[in-house]
């Protein structure tokens, strides 16, 4: 198996895909899940329609099924390619993104590849945002969790106004800080860009951090405009001021979370 492949546990391999970018760090990942002997493996987020990454995604075992965390195009647009490669269904939450396969719901339990894999709906980056909680059944207390965009290896994660909204990515994140483990034994985030994180209670807490600064910075910046004279200050007014350090090719991406932001407020 060739370098770019990483093992993580027992029954996770990930491949990073090559589209690095602002808004897709070094790469998309990729995950393939099977547990030890057998016979069939399962494909997290195929990434983007790149015909090297979608061959080797094919070659890592029996595909058997396909999961999707969201549609964006650096997650799903290899899906239909790798399912005419393997023959395996694609599985989202949006029907318009399954090929041979039907939507998931929220709490539906799949056994495959030999674990079993619990679909969570954590709606906010977008609103058809899942992850996927993994467990062996020979390894009761080795789980992980494949977050997607929901949490990030590292920075932090765009609200995707008007299809992502800031209430819903709250309650996601409180959600998943209660999926932590117990006895001791965290379990380990699986992103769909970044690094791979110990802990998801860690993590999501410190998400919940930084989005509550965040709430907090915009309300400031929209009572400094408006004491201004601006009586409603829009996204790129907003962004400017609280934003205004990131990088011009981050700025939209910015803009796009001060909207949900505002919205999240005036609501």
């Amino acid at each position: 198996m060739s370098a770019a492949w990483e093992t993580i546990g027992s029954f996770v391999r990930r491949r990073r895909a090559e589209n690095p970018g602002p808004m897709t760090l070094d790469g998309t990942n990729s995950y393939v899940l099977s547990a030890p002997g057998a016979p069939g493996v399962v494909v997290v987020d195929p990434g983007p329609l790149l015909e090297e990454h979608l061959s080797e995604l094919a070659g890592a075992g029996a595909v058997e099924l396909i999961l999707i965390t969201h549609h964006h195009g650096d997650h799903t647009d290899g899906s239909a390619r790798l399912h005419e490669l393997t023959g395996a269904p694609v599985r989202a939450a949006l029907p318009e993104f399954c090929h041979g396969g039907t939507a998931l719901s929220d709490g539906e339990l799949s056994q495959a590849g030999g674990l079993t894999i619990e679909v969570l709906a954590t709606p906010g980056h977008t609103s058809d945002s899942l992850c996927f909680v993994v467990s062996s059944a020979e390894r009761p207390t080795e789980q992980v969790i494949l977050t997607g965009d929901t949490i990030l290896g590292s920075g932090s994660s765009v609200i995707c106004h008007p299809d992502g909204r800031l209430g819903d990515y709250l309650a996601s994140l409180a959600a998943l800080r209660g999926r932590g483990g117990s006895g001791g034994n965290p379990v380990p985030v699986l992103p769909g860009h970044g690094p791979v994180l110990a802990d998801i209670a860690a993590a999501a807490k410190a998400y919940e951090e930084h989005r509550a600064g965040r709430i907090a910075e915009v309300r400031n910046a929209v009572e400094r405009l408006q004491k201004d004279g601006t009586q409603e200050p829009d996204a790129a007014q907003v962004a400017a001021i609280v934003y205004g350090d990131i990088p011009e090719n981050l700025q939209g991406a910015a803009q796009l979370s001060v909207e949900a932001q505002l919205t999240y407020l005036r609501g």
